[in-house]
């Protein structure tokens, strides 16, 4: 069995006025750096094999303090990437209101098949993002491994895992925190092809993790 860790990054500078971040590169907010620092410190001690993420700049300085607090280096792959979000990159959903609201009003109603225009098809999204996972646990057989990675891309890849409809994503798991805690694991029956999945945690603060630990030293 195979257990991935998956975090949403640090806060961003677009987090205050929630802009939809994709494929945009946006920085961390130095509230974002301290939550990478107190992930870092988890990690710690979390028995972690090995840590991912994706490509973007947000994910890479979330990671990176956690490789270098249990000794390794990140892997970075660009399936781990968030969905570009089109001609809703940067923009509030104020904003999109009034650019495109027939388009926006689609989106609500069923997020995968009328995804945003000029987005990434979610489909094929999740189809990168859980590709990556199934190799990661082909190539992590019995370890515990943190992918840190983004909030859409994550919550597809819940709803693909576990049996619910994609376009359910947004009103299943409706948010995900910053580096909140999300584990799942990935086992392959003997004799099966495919890997079975549960979902063995939820968007647990890392504030929360922390205060436990804490008590319990």
């Amino acid at each position: 069995m195979t257990q991935l860790v998956l975090v949403r990054h640090g806060e961003t500078e677009w987090h205050a006025e929630n802009r939809y971040a994709g494929v945009s590169d946006i920085a961390l907010t130095t509230r974002g750096l301290e939550q990478a620092q107190q992930l870092a410190a988890w990690a710690r001690t979390a028995r972690l094999a090995a840590v991912w993420t994706s490509t973007l700049t947000r994910a890479q300085l979330t990671a990176t303090p956690c490789a270098e607090a249990i000794g390794v280096r990140p892997h970075v792959d660009e399936r781990l990437r968030e969905l570009d979000f089109g001609h809703g990159e940067g923009l509030t959903s104020a904003e999109m209101h009034e650019r495109f609201p027939e388009a926006l009003q689609a989106f609500r109603a069923d997020p995968v098949t009328d995804h945003l225009p000029g987005g990434e098809d979610p489909t094929e999204a999740v189809r990168r993002f859980t590709g990556c996972l199934f190799e990661l646990a082909d190539r992590y057989p019995e370890d515990r491994i943190l992918v840190v990675a983004h909030t859409t891309a994550i919550r597809l890849a819940l709803c693909e895992l576990i049996g619910v409809p994609l376009r359910d994503y947004r009103r299943i798991f409706p948010a995900l925190r910053n580096c909140g805690l999300t584990e799942i694991s990935l086992t392959r029956p003997p004799g099966g092809l495919d890997r079975q999945a549960a979902l063995l945690e939820f968007n647990t603060p890392i504030e929360a993790v922390k205060a436990v630990r804490e008590r319990t030293l």
